[in-house]
């Protein structure tokens, strides 16, 4: 009986050599989850703050609007509501509201963040944007 290895001349014993085909897709089997999650989780790192973009963009635009409108055609919470929502994309779900305190007009804008795509299911969690600008009508 001859052990592997121990030859004469220090091979294999008449085997032949093993070698390492398949490896490269094991390893990428194993690794192809973490890859996988690790972009889902980035992706949606990228849409929370696509959300507070949206959510300070829209607010800007509804206190310029709720300060400069014309009272006498529209009030001011329809003048806000309109202009917030002109440049947010329709899947997304949004609240505007605007407040008048003295001299100033304050928008409040709250962004519900989706998962990973807008139109399906969203998160529990609420992205502000909150601005304020003086009265000039």
């Amino acid at each position: 009986m001859r052990i592997r290895g121990t030859g004469r001349d220090g091979g294999t014993g008449g085997l032949p050599p093993r070698d390492d085909r398949g490896q490269v897709a094991v390893e990428f089997a194993s690794m192809a989850p973490i890859i996988l999650v690790t972009l889902v989780l980035l992706w949606q790192a990228a849409l929370v703050g696509y959300a507070f973009s949206l959510a300070g963009n829209a607010a800007d635009k509804a206190v310029r609007a709720g300060a400069t409108t014309d009272t006498w055609r529209q009030s001011r919470n329809q003048a806000c509501d309109r202009a917030g929502r002109e440049n947010l994309p329709d899947t997304w779900t949004a609240t505007i509201r605007c407040y008048e305190d003295g001299d100033m007009v304050e928008a409040v804008v709250r962004v519900k963040v989706p998962v990973l795509f807008p139109g399906g299911v969203d998160f529990p969690l609420w992205i502000s944007g909150r601005t304020a600008a003086a009265k000039e009508s």
